[in-house]
């Protein structure tokens, strides 16, 4: 390779220097580059070419080689692969990362050398596990959760050296007690010295400028800190006085929280907002005054206890963040991440003091099994039946507490509403939900996903959560991957059981496998979530060593398609004023590309990153294109070998972010199955067209209605030969309809044209009994639905941190327990949906304006 050849030029070019011999031998040294992602690059695979490296400049270092060859191969592939290079996880000098990675890779270690035993079968067996059973799958191996963990002390603890104790006990005659002590009357002060550093006026673009009140030199910059448990405010948020100045700002001062430390729950978060104070501008005719107005400027939050249980303390520095939620408790910001910012230069950074309670370090401490409380035999059914999205007044929340037991026998589904009626300021209360969770019915996996949610960070509870994801096939556990990557956002710490879960189902089958890798490499430029999902990445890596080569290839394919796309977006820029010159030109570009031998080599004979199970065998460059629309999204035409030569084509989008999409197909798949469980079946089992078009129509009416999903005009519906309606583009959701000049271009609850009809009737107009097959087949969907509502208020709950535009806050939701009629009766719900299906009849004529708008414009466009 050309690479070699500089190499060895470079190496004959150095013996003419005098400290030549010094360098040793030739194989202790490599290049090393700034790759495109600005990060440091070991080039040790000598198989990669430089074109496919893409260094940010054409220089390259020659470094020598700190480790063994097999070992610095690995670790460069996989930097490569995860598109973090490991040495940046190196350089964080962080211990809890250098604790999980010490853990996952002892583990790793541990799985290869299992692999290495196994017989060809066996191997198979654990990586592809086949469904032989209901239960079927590999059956995953313990997380190794210490059980001593759910061995009980409801204390919080002074951790101190024994020796030392016993040697203290003896010289004052008293017996070594090995008891630990209580602490129950301290209370939680965090000294403050904050400093916002270019806070105020050299903010960041995404937020409006401050305007500065006349006779000032600036706003007065405010601190409030709040201490959290979720979203449960533990105590009265601490306000710091008014500072005036343009960029630092001390206070000095101390914040105190009305709560001791022994009620501090071990997922206590302690969340900050930085804000600015100014008086409101006064009304030219009003002669009130408008009082003050305060304007956010940055947030951060931390943990009050570190990943070893261990109470902070000392000097910490908190680089903040600075775009907000729609919505904000208290100012604060407590569902955001506990990561600071890592571009530290123009952000504001808050200077926090915590104090030590005593020469020795605080640990929360494990709970006992101990239980308590009486047993009544009240009625519950009402409140446990509501949706998760309603909320529960104090007086609902203490029956509850007080009825735990009866609803732990006669609701075990509940259990997410009795979390949230414990009073998670009080240790007693803590010690009794503890008890419970060593007894509470195991829930069924879909139930347990609620537990998940950023309302439920117990460490506990999180770990009862996952123990009943374990009951999931690894079909099922497919079907939620999605969600349980996302709530991994939710996990204050890096080594916890759902990332352990996750790692062992993937790791125990490849299918798994490559989703994980692929939900998580999709997110790696999110810097909250980075050195996570690192981490999580080069576990996965570590422990699927055969996989890694397998996922390079695509990870190399998406980056060469990537190329191809910019070309195109070149290319119509600059041909911008002839549109036939544009096509014929860049077609011809996109060509030519691709028939270059790095593009074929790299293109051919990889794994689709779609559908692992389909093999991409070499590109049918001649029926390749690309779209006419915005991102140009590249049409790639592939020879498949395993279809019987029948070609197979793959749509490259790039720039878009498609997660919204894939929660939609998501969730419609969920739905099939669920209809397909109540023996409802909606697509493509039938073997008559119409038949197949009617009930797949039954699908898409019910699913649109309820998803409230837009842009549904002629162009993203589709309609196979078999008969079969499906939708594509998924853009738009959750009511968040087109609008044109003010005007809601989309008035229908779903399309219900007069072209539908007449294929459901059987081109008779006459045909009752067919409709009134196909309304019946609508009104049996709806309601199962309905019965599965918790469900998917659930999985849109767990997106809500994702960052999808339409799906941002708890209103969104809302739109689906509207849809759904989740609080009435199946009889007033059918009411419901019937007058909506005779909205969608009476009102088709305004589709069919709409479609006619819309192509119209698409014509003039072209």
């Amino acid at each position: 390779s050309v690479r070699m050849f500089i190499f060895l030029l470079l190496w004959k070019q150095a013996q003419s220097y005098p400290l030549f011999p010094s360098l040793g031998e030739m194989e202790g040294h490599m290049f090393e580059c700034v790759n495109q992602a600005a990060v440091h690059e070991e080039l040790e695979d000598e198989t990669r070419r430089l074109c496919d490296v893409r260094p940010f400049w054409p220089m390259l270092k020659l470094v020598t080689r700190n480790c063994g060859r097999a070992e610095r191969l690995l670790d460069s592939k996989i930097g490569v692969l995860i598109g973090k290079g490991l040495h940046e996880l190196d350089a964080l000098q962080d211990q809890e990362v250098k604790d999980f990675r010490s853990k996952m890779f002892r583990i790793s270690e541990e799985k290869m050398q299992r692999v290495q035993l196994m017989t060809w079968s066996e191997w198979l067996q654990a990586c592809f596990s086949p469904q032989l059973e209901p239960g079927g799958g590999a059956t995953p191996v313990t997380d190794g959760v210490n059980d001593k963990q759910a061995e009980a002390s409801l204390k919080v603890t002074m951790h101190f050296d024994q020796s030392q104790y016993i040697k203290a006990c003896l010289q004052a005659k008293e017996c070594p007690h090995l008891t630990l002590v209580q602490v129950s009357t301290v209370q939680a002060m965090f000294e403050k010295e904050i400093s916002a550093i270019g806070a105020v006026v050299n903010r960041k673009s995404s937020n409006p400028p401050l305007p500065l009140p006349p006779k000032r030199r600036g706003p007065s910059i405010q601190v409030r800190a709040g201490l959290f448990h979720g979203t449960e405010l533990l105590c009265k948020p601490a306000v710091s006085s008014e500072s005036s100045g343009r960029s630092e700002h001390v206070w000095n001062r101390t914040l105190e929280f009305d709560i001791t430390v022994s009620d501090l729950p071990r997922m206590a978060r302690l969340c900050f907002a930085v804000y600015a104070v100014m008086d409101k501008v006064k009304k030219q005719k009003s002669t009130k005054n408008s009082g003050k107005v305060h304007y956010p400027v940055a947030w951060v939050n931390t943990m009050v206890f570190d990943y070893k249980g261990q109470l902070k303390t000392g000097d910490i520095i908190l680089h903040s963040w600075s775009s907000f939620p729609d919505e904000l408790e208290e100012m604060l910001n407590p569902i955001g991440t506990i990561q600071t910012n890592p571009y530290t230069e123009n952000t504001t950074a808050l200077h926090i003091h915590l104090p030590d309670y005593n020469p020795h370090t605080i640990l929360f401490p494990p709970f006992d099994k101990g239980r308590g409380g009486k047993k009544f035999h009240i009625e519950l059914k009402e409140i446990m039946e509501r949706d998760p999205l309603s909320q529960l007044c104090e007086n609902e929340k203490d029956l509850i507490w007080t009825l735990r037991y009866d609803c732990m026998e006669n609701f075990p589904q509940s259990l997410p509403k009795l979390l949230l009626s414990v009073k998670w300021s009080k240790h007693e209360d803590m010690a009794q939900l503890q008890a419970l969770l060593q007894i509470w019915p195991k829930l069924s996996p879909r139930d347990a996903l609620e537990l998940l949610d950023f309302n439920y960070p117990d460490q506990y509870v999180r770990e009862y959560a996952v123990g009943c994801l374990r009951d999931m096939s690894d079909e099922e556990l497919s079907q939620y991957l999605l969600q349980l990557v996302q709530v991994l956002r939710y996990e204050p710490y890096y080594d916890c059981a759902l990332t352990r879960f996750l790692l062992n189902r993937a790791q125990c089958n490849r299918n798994i496998g490559h989703f994980l890798f692929w939900h998580l490499r999709s997110e790696m430029h999110m810097p909250a979530v980075a050195v996570q999902f690192s981490l999580i990445l080069e576990a996965y890596c570590r422990g699927s060593i055969p996989h890694i080569e397998v996922l390079k290839k695509q990870v190399e394919a998406l980056s060469k398609l990537k190329s191809v796309n910019e070309l195109i977006k070149l290319g119509t820029i600059k041909n911008a004023r002839s549109k036939t010159k544009e096509a014929m030109l860049t077609k011809e570009a996109m060509m030519t590309c691709l028939r270059q031998s790095g593009y074929t080599e790299t293109l051919s004979d990889l794994h689709s990153p779609l559908n692992p199970s389909v093999l991409l065998s070499g590109i049918n460059v001649e029926k390749c294109r690309y779209m006419d629309s915005k991102m140009k999204p590249l049409w790639i035409v592939y020879n498949n070998k395993l279809l019987g030569g029948d070609t197979l084509g793959i749509i490259f989008k790039n720039g878009d972010d498609l997660r919204q999409d894939m929660l939609t197909l998501q969730i419609l798949r969920l739905m099939d199955l669920l209809w397909k469980e109540a023996n409802l079946d909606l697509r493509d089992a039938l073997e008559k067209a119409i038949e197949e078009f009617t009930l797949s129509c039954a699908g898409y009416c019910v699913a649109t209605y309820v998803l409230g999903i837009g842009d549904r005009h002629s162009d993203n519906i589709m309609v196979r030969s078999t008969g079969q309606l499906f939708h594509i583009d998924f853009g738009h959701i959750l009511g968040n309809f087109k609008s044109k000049f003010g005007i809601k271009r989309e008035r229908v609850p779903f399309i219900l044209t007069h072209d539908f009809i007449h294929v459901i009737q059987q081109g008779k107009t006459g045909n009752t009994e067919k409709f009134g097959s196909f309304r019946n087949y609508c009104e049996q969907a709806y309601l199962i639905l309905r019965r599965n509502g918790n469900l998917f208020i659930t999985l849109f709950a767990l997106m809500l941190t994702a960052g999808l535009p339409e799906l941002t806050s708890v209103k969104d939701i809302q739109y689906l327990k509207d849809s759904l009629a989740l609080g009435k009766t199946d009889d007033e719900a059918l009411k419901q949906f019937r007058q909506k299906f005779d909205e969608a009849l009476r009102e088709s004529w305004t589709t069919k304006v709409n479609w006619m708008a819309h192509n119209v414009v698409k014509d003039n466009r072209s």
